[in-house]
């Protein structure tokens, strides 16, 4: 998934991002609420994590600039306000959690899990589809039972596709879920993290719809001989 995060701390922006990305995220970084709205307004992010104090723009007001929009997208709210009635007051203005700083970035990860999953509607950590099965809080996945050796690319990829199978997915939408942007994307990037899914998980599994994009798919039973 990847993850806006809005923090003007430097020190503190810096191991957010180092400790979610060793967590398998793919984040983008911005140091105040006018960049954050123009991030969002280019939309591909799974979450975002909002700092209430910031500058130029400050996270209440965006937050409810977002809450009276359209924007379905799920709202951590990591900040030092830390009374109950500033909790009270942002939950009850559309975030969706609300962690106060200093925070254990183990505890942060986990709250980002969770919210993850609830946006998609499930309870369990684990995403399911036939025989195949993956786990973006342990980062493992398996066929048959059987460990499936991905990359970190490769079971972001994988997980993107999990979490709507079916769904027909853009090679810019991939891209867009596993870079960021301070990482250089070869132009042929996605197809060959593609190829190498398929060469692990067998080729029925991913399926191009020509001139669209890629879809995860449950491969048909085959016919007895």
């Amino acid at each position: 998934m990847k993850l806006l995060l809005a923090e003007d701390d430097p020190m503190i922006g810096a191991s957010m991002v180092r400790g979610l990305k060793l967590a398998g995220f793919v984040v983008d970084w911005v140091r105040d609420g006018r960049a954050a709205r123009a991030a969002l307004d280019s939309g591909g992010y799974g979450l975002l994590l909002l700092d209430l104090g910031l500058p130029l723009i400050d996270g209440v007001a965006l937050l409810k600039e977002l809450r009276r929009g359209s924007l379905d997208l799920p709202v951590l709210v990591v900040t030092a306000r830390d009374t109950v009635a500033d909790r009270i007051s942002g939950l009850n203005l559309g975030a969706d959690d609300y962690l106060t700083k200093p925070f254990d970035l183990d505890e942060l990860v986990a709250r980002v899990h969770a919210l993850q999953r609830r946006h998609l509607g499930r309870k369990q950590p684990e995403m399911r589809l036939g025989a195949l099965c993956v786990n973006p809080l342990s980062r493992e996945a398996t066929l048959d039972g059987k460990p499936l050796p991905l990359s970190q690319r490769e079971f972001s990829l994988l997980a993107a596709l999990m979490e709507k199978p079916g769904t027909v997915f853009s090679r810019e939408q991939l891209e867009d879920r596993l870079y960021g942007w301070d990482e250089e994307v070869a132009s042929n990037a996605v197809e060959v993290h593609l190829h190498n899914l398929r060469r692990k998980l067998g080729t029925a599994w991913i399926r191009n719809v020509r001139g669209v994009g890629y879809k995860l798919v449950e491969p048909a039973p085959e016919s007895p001989a």
